[in-house]
């Protein structure tokens, strides 16, 4: 055999030796105890303070949000509103949207942290205030993470049970967030517990409805079928839509001058005073509306006093911040849902749900609910 082979065998075999030693003689003793993991690890993690301590550990400091979280749905599976098990033994757990107690929580004590997260430094300013803008402390889930953890269950799919609440996500909300409609800690909607605006004043509004009658009437029903009828329109609806005009996030020749020159009183002002009023039934063709009756099922969870878990007057929104439609001119709802339809309106759910919508849909739909009596 040549020197040089015999001198290569040689070199690799003393680095064999050397490598296989060094395995042997520093490997920890534990390691391969549990697998690929050095055993002693184990140890040393389960030693440490869990960094979630469930939602008991909540209770203490927020009993009213606590017991309203273990009423609902998430905490109770039910049949027909009656009450047929718990979901999960111990809830999914406040920490789930909640960044916990895991270095985050703004205790005066340190809560029961792992070693290197203990903290001792901030405080409620308040007791009931959180002070959600402490520099690095990352204290709720934001809306746009918590929206993906409701679709994590709620979005439909094949493989799903149908006993568990799905929706066709497009169809149902588009990009708007979950926690528009649906209370985090219950999310059932409960039209009633909603949060309502800061009222207007009526009488401060009338000066105000003046220069808008020449459109909408002195009482909020239009002059013209292609105007919206504002009588027994949600005040909160009114506010929102006159500050999309004057922000230009809604654009309109008319409406956006106009909406320009109003300040936050008298937004709020002549919103009230429409609000007021009780419209009249503009009607619409009756053969289209017993048609569009059935296709207007889809539309009740936002435009039904009773959504979809209860009784309540069609096109009447439960939500003070969605349109009431009932009562509403034909030609408007329809030139409204087109406009949807072709980019000339933009809404997160609307322009989603007026695109699954043919011609005769909408034409059915708007002379179901011109029919309807707002209140």
């Amino acid at each position: 055999m040549p020197k040089h082979i015999a001198r290569l065998l040689v070199l690799i075999a003393v680095v064999a030796t050397v490598v296989f030693s060094a395995k042997y003689f520093f490997r920890a003793d534990s390691f391969y105890q549990y697998g690929h993991y050095r055993g002693n690890a184990v140890a040393e993690i389960a030693s440490k303070v869990p960094k979630l301590q469930g939602s008991a550990s909540c209770e203490p400091c927020h009993k009213t949000v606590y017991a309203e979280w273990t009423e609902g749905i998430h905490r109770k599976a039910t049949r027909k509103n009656a009450i047929q098990g718990v979901v999960y033994k111990y809830g999914p757990g406040c920490e789930v949207c909640h960044t916990g107690p895991a270095g985050n929580h703004p205790s005066k004590e340190a809560m029961p942290l792992s070693v290197e997260d203990r903290i001792t430094t901030i405080t409620h300013s308040e007791h009931k205030v959180h002070p959600a803008n402490v520099p690095g402390r990352k204290l709720l889930l934001s809306p746009e993470d918590m929206r993906g953890l409701c679709l994590n269950c709620h979005e439909k799919l094949e493989a799903r049970p149908k006993e568990q609440r799905q929706i066709e996500v497009d169809s149902h909300s588009g990009q708007e967030l979950c926690t528009k409609c649906h209370n985090p800690h219950s999310p059932r909607i409960i039209y009633a517990s909603l949060p309502q605006g800061r009222r207007g004043d009526p009488q401060a509004g009338k000066a105000v409805a003046a220069a808008c009658g020449a459109c909408h009437g002195a009482a909020g029903m239009s002059t013209s079928p292609t105007f919206p009828n504002l009588a027994g329109q949600h005040a909160d609806f009114l506010v929102d839509a006159l500050k999309a005009f004057k922000s230009g996030m809604r654009k309109n020749d008319m409406m956006s001058p106009m909406a320009a020159n109003l300040n936050e009183a008298d937004v709020r002002n002549v919103a009230a005073y429409f609000s007021r009023f009780s419209c009249g039934v503009s009607g619409g063709d009756q053969a289209k509306a017993e048609l569009g009756k059935a296709k207007a099922a889809n539309c009740a969870a936002c435009h039904s006093a009773g959504g979809l878990y209860g009784t309540g007057a069609p096109g009447v929104s439960g939500i003070p911040t969605w349109p009431n439609l009932a009562g509403q001119n034909a030609e408007y709802l329809s030139n409204t849902l087109k406009s949807y339809q072709d980019g000339s309106r933009v809404h997160p759910v609307m322009t989603s749900i007026a695109k699954t919508l043919s011609d005769a849909d909408i034409d059915n739909l708007s002379a179901y609910y011109a029919g309807m009596k707002c209140k």
